[in-house]
């Protein structure tokens, strides 16, 4: 009997892990707590408790990306020579792309995320109010490796058609990569020559 208590929770995680999948790369959405909760209730599931984790609705987004690999590879490679041009263009503050973009999970609708290494926030702000783009602040919590959380700064933009979310990495206590909001590790970086590489290998 327990065992297929078992198989039935591990079909519905699976289940719910699917439809994550589909409301992330189909409706916009960019929270994964958010997408699993919402796939649990359109499955008649209880949406606080057995729901899967963020690695497996991952894995269950690369797999439905994967039945679209067409459309997803031309959308994820546009996004990828913007983030370099972008990433060039904001050369002085050592950017590093991160998130779905750097991940091949990004869709049309994901932000092309970037870190900014500076003294402190003024520095890039400066920067963009002298080169005229306007920009939106947001502040968004992390809880970080030892448990604690922290308020990161983000600026955020659109240029050529795309939405960037610079965040700052201001001072030396931001120089350790953030947990990364699928895993808990360190957030993945890749500066312009690893994109670079990525680029020309796809």
């Amino acid at each position: 009997m327990m065992n297929k208590r078992h198989k039935s929770n591990d079909r519905l995680r699976q289940h719910i892990a699917i439809e994550a999948a589909r409301i992330l790369a189909t409706d916009g959405q960019r929270n994964y707590r958010t997408a699993k909760e919402k796939a649990a209730l359109r499955l008649g599931a209880d949406p606080r408790s057995g729901l899967p984790s963020n690695a497996e609705v991952e894995q269950a987004l690369r797999d439905h990306q994967a039945l679209y690999s067409e459309g997803h590879s031309s959308v994820l490679q546009d996004k990828r020579n913007a983030a370099l041009h972008s990433m060039k263009f904001f050369s002085e503050f050592r950017p590093k792309l991160v998130g779905p973009v750097l991940e091949g999970t990004a869709d049309q609708h994901s932000r092309i995320s970037l870190h900014l290494f500076c003294e402190n926030p003024d520095q890039v702000v400066t920067f963009l109010l002298d080169k005229n783009l306007p920009f939106q602040q947001e502040t968004r919590r992390i809880r970080w490796h030892d448990g604690q959380y922290r308020d990161l700064e983000l600026l955020v933009l659109e240029a050529d058609g795309e939405a960037f979310e610079l965040a700052l990495m201001a001072g030396s206590s931001w120089r350790q990569p953030p947990p990364s909001p699928v895993d808990g590790k360190a957030q993945r970086r890749a500066g312009v020559p690893e994109l670079e590489r990525i680029l020309q290998n796809l």
